[in-house]
């Protein structure tokens, strides 16, 4: 005996032995295999890959706007978009101030061209901007020092002067109101970054061309040689607070604040879509899991040989881990390298912002990063490790004497399938539900998720068998059972064999729900917004200045042409304003329109009852969004930053918005003007008189003096144009969830494959009592069928309640607005035909090359 247990104690021998069992399995069955690295590599390559490319984006993006502060110490600025540049001397006589340079910054959108945004100008004193951001300063053509003061000239970054079609000495004209600006390309800004679209032109200039006279963005201050930067920055803000409160943020560029806001912007955004991108890793685990579960099954003869010829407990199980580290290691590798090379493709034809638009206007360089390539391998790693840790403490916990039984393989189903850690994972699934965002992301929404789909894929054994004994009662208990032996023989092992079973049943159950979860999500968003355009689109025909930018608008003037118009019944007009009401979070849009004061639900799209205005006070109604972020609800009071001042309003009510995540407040249009002062507007809604078409009516404003200037739009045309731009957005989700389908397609195929392969012993025992091979065949497609069937049922109700979690508690902490629940029942069909299909040919052709052997070398192991 010591001689057959010597391999046992000799470390080489264990070593040539562990390799002999790894290869000879990997030989055996290299789809399984293969199909279980392939499921990791995409999970962690599409995991990787879209950490690169946000990373990356996100760095060059935020390096973007630190770029536009140049050196300075101390950044003064409005709460409000613009503020009066009385401040100023202020400012730059203040001790402790060498230099205060003034800047204006502008949105102008580009006349003649409607597509990629309006173009970002910065304003600048030359004199003053020289000492602190002297990287903005424009080089001018040789001989034309004085082209930076200017009143017609503007300098252009390469990726401007390329977006633009532009060369030096060439003409671009901007929008200003309704009319144009005429400005002369009189050079380039040679150290702005690459992708960066931006222009500087002397602010004198800037301020009269598009009428912002007296109108200043921010002031950067440089301070004196020994000066206490914190200690000034805390001396200003107290004075400036003190003078004109609730007017001016004050901060460091590039500090605390202004990286919270870059990273406010979109954080929500990239973890989703991060989340979204490992669904795939998840599927690889159970597929792992069921890779090593069968063959740990198939091979528990082997393993109680190894046992009896001497290996101990601890080395088999370590053989086990081995087997399913292996594929984690191979998969995860792959997933390294490609992931890599899809974020540098990507990034080279789509950009940084994947469709959703965070990021337009950079051009971001891939960078590998090793701690990130060192996490999502150890997350593959991982995920095959916890894939193959059940299988493996079984192995090892097997008497020998039972396992070199056959027909004892049930006995490990069994053992894996333990019902109480199921309802825990449930139950505790449940709870977290309850939890509240942590760091404003639905982190325990996530866990809860995951939780469902470990407790249910847990369960598939019990509810299998509960299921399968069910229908085989019901099926004897009929007269046809007595001529139907296919039928009551399949009953039978599905029935009696439920552990199995349940494997075959997580593979489809996984696949299936996450598919039906995201589905659904995107269904309900799409749907959602559908009907919120169709509520917010009452009008007939909706105008504003083309290429509108910040810099257009229509005049009281032009206002009273288009009211005045034959055809017009009635016209709303809006003003947009961006306003700061916290220094870490991006601005909110403030949008003042004519409300309907006694019936407010019929100006917009209410979430719950609207609140009676006091007497006395002006009202508003905040978005979700703004609501959520900013912790306001319906009777309280908010502080809004308008006409140089703070002034109180009463929230009145909330309601949807799905245009702005980062907030939006209505207000009546009447209350705004009496505050401001500002009689401009940003559009116009326009209703027809009984008799007018709308083609008619187009052609009127199209005919007005400043009608070439105009955008004129029906509801059915934004509509389109939106949900056009929806499905851009999600176009990235589409592709992850079209993998996560093929990945459990390949995980059933595979499952069903390696199941009916490892049961050639009992269809040879089958053949030698009178079965015959076509028996076996349609025994083999009706187990397929029954089990998918019961596992698309399952994986349904699984994945409408993964669903319920996306929606209502994802979904409302990580983008703070909520949707109604819609199903893509032509989807969802569409996806279960084909898992029903691929099961039932895979069971076939499986069962061919099982059957192939005869039915005396199928059964040589039981002699």
């Amino acid at each position: 005996m010591s001689e057959l247990s010597a391999p046992a104690a000799n470390p080489a021998g264990m070593r040539l032995l562990s390799r002999w069992l790894l290869l000879g399995e990997w030989r055996a069955h290299p789809v399984r295999a293969f199909v279980a690295i392939l499921a990791i590599a995409i999970g962690v390559s599409l995991g990787f890959a879209i950490h690169l490319i946000n990373a990356a984006a996100f760095n060059e993006f935020s390096t973007a706007v630190k770029s536009l502060s140049g050196q300075a110490d101390v950044q003064v600025a409005g709460r409000e978009a613009l503020f009066d540049e009385a401040i100023y001397p202020w400012l730059a006589q203040r001790d402790g101030v060498a230099v205060a340079s003034p800047v204006l910054e502008l949105q102008a959108g580009v006349a003649g061209k409607n597509e990629g945004g309006p173009l970002h100008i910065l304003a600048l004193d030359v004199f003053r901007a020289g000492f602190i951001s002297p990287d903005l300063i424009g080089a001018p053509a040789e001989g034309q020092p004085f082209d930076t003061l200017a009143d017609d000239a503007i300098f252009l970054s390469p990726a401007a002067l390329r977006w633009l079609d532009v060369a030096q000495g060439g003409t671009i004209a901007l929008r200003s109101g309704t009319g144009s600006v005429s400005l002369r390309v009189a050079g380039s800004l040679q150290r702005a970054r690459a992708g960066q679209r931006i222009a500087v032109m002397d602010i004198g200039a800037a301020q009269w061309r598009f009428n912002k006279l007296g109108k200043l963005s921010r002031i950067d201050l440089k301070l004196r040689q020994g000066i206490n930067r914190d200690a000034f920055l805390a001396a200003l803000s107290s004075a400036l607070e003190a003078q004109y409160p609730g007017r001016f943020h004050v901060g460091q560029p590039n500090d605390e604040n202004q990286n919270s806001r870059n990273n406010n912007l979109s954080r929500a955004y990239r973890v989703n879509l991060t989340v979204l991108a490992l669904v795939a890793l998840f599927t690889g685990a159970f597929l792992v899991f069921s890779t090593q579960a069968l063959s740990v099954i198939r091979r528990r003869g082997q393993f109680a040989l190894l046992r009896v010829l001497g290996m101990e407990r601890g080395p088999l199980l370590r053989q086990v881990l081995l087997e399913g580290a292996s594929l984690g290691i191979v998969g995860a590798a792959l997933g390294i390298a490609g992931g890599y090379a899809m974020a540098a493709v990507a990034l080279r034809f789509f950009g940084g912002d994947l469709g959703a638009g965070y990021f337009a206007g950079v051009q971001p360089q891939v960078q590998f990063t090793p701690v990130a390539a060192f996490v999502y391998f150890a997350l593959g790693l991982g995920v095959a490790l916890l894939g193959c840790a059940a299988p493996a403490l079984e192995a090892a916990r097997a008497a020998p004497a039972i396992a070199l039984k056959s027909g004892s393989e049930e006995v490990v189903t069994t053992r894996l399938a333990k019902t109480w850690p199921a309802l825990a994972c449930l139950l505790l699934a449940g709870a977290l539900t309850f939890l509240p965002p942590v760091f404003e992301l639905p982190l325990f929404g996530y866990l809860s998720i995951a939780l469902l789909l470990i407790g249910a894929i847990a369960l598939m054994p019990q509810l299998a068998a509960v299921v399968f004994r069910a229908l085989q009662a019901a099926w004897l208990r009929t007269d046809t059972s007595k001529h139907a032996p296919v039928r009551s023989l399949t009953l039978a092992r599905l029935a009696n064999a439920s552990g199995q079973a349940g494997i075959a049943l997580g593979g489809v159950l996984s696949s299936f729900s996450l598919m039906v979860a995201m589905a659904i999500m995107v269904s309900s968003f799409r749907v959602s917004v559908d009907d919120w355009l169709l509520q917010i689109l009452p009008a007939d025909l909706y105008t504003r200045p083309a290429a509108s930018g910040g810099t257009a608008g229509l005049n009281p003037r032009e206002q009273a042409s288009i009211t005045a118009l034959p055809g017009v019944a009635r016209v709303d007009f809006q003003r947009l304003r961006s306003l700061s009401l916290a220094p870490d979070r991006p601005n909110v849009m403030l949008l003042a329109r004519p409300i309907n004061l006694q019936d407010p639900g019929k100006s917009m799209v209410l979430v719950g009852e609207t609140l009676a205005v006091p007497a006395g006070s002006r009202p508003v109604w905040l978005s979700e969004a703004a609501a959520d972020l900013y912790n306001v609800k319906p009777g309280q009071q908010i502080a809004l930053p308008l006409a140089g001042g703070l002034h109180k309003f009463f929230v009145a009510g909330i309601w949807r918005d799905y245009a702005r995540s980062s907030g939006a407040i209505q207000m009546p249009l009447a209350d705004y003007r009496a505050l401001t002062g500002d009689m401009d507007v940003s559009d116009a809604a326009l209703w027809l008189a009984k008799d007018a078409t709308g083609d008619e009516l187009q052609q009127r404003l199209k005919a007005l003096p400043f009608g070439a200037s105009l955008e004129v739009s029906n509801p059915s045309a934004i509509r389109a144009l939106s949900l056009q731009i929806f499905d851009r957005s999600f176009a990235v989700t589409y592709l992850l969830e079209a993998i996560a389908i093929v990945i459990g397609l390949f995980g059933v195929a595979a499952t069903f494959s390696a199941q009916t392969l490892a049961r050639a012993r009992e269809f040879g025992m089958l053949r030698h009592v009178g079965v015959t091979r076509g028996q076996i065949l349609s025994i083999l497609a009706l187990e397929g069928g029954a089990l998918t069937a019961l596992g698309i049922a399952t994986g349904f109700v699984l994945g409408l309640l993964i669903s319920f979690v996306l929606v209502f508690i994802v979904n409302p902490q990580s983008f703070h607005w909520t949707m109604q629940l819609h199903l893509p029942w032509p989807l969802i069909a569409t996806v279960a035909g084909a898992l029903l299909t691929a099961a039932a040919l895979t069971a076939l052709i499986a069962g061919r090359q099982a059957l192939s052997a005869g039915p005396i070398r199928a059964v040589r192991e039981d002699w």
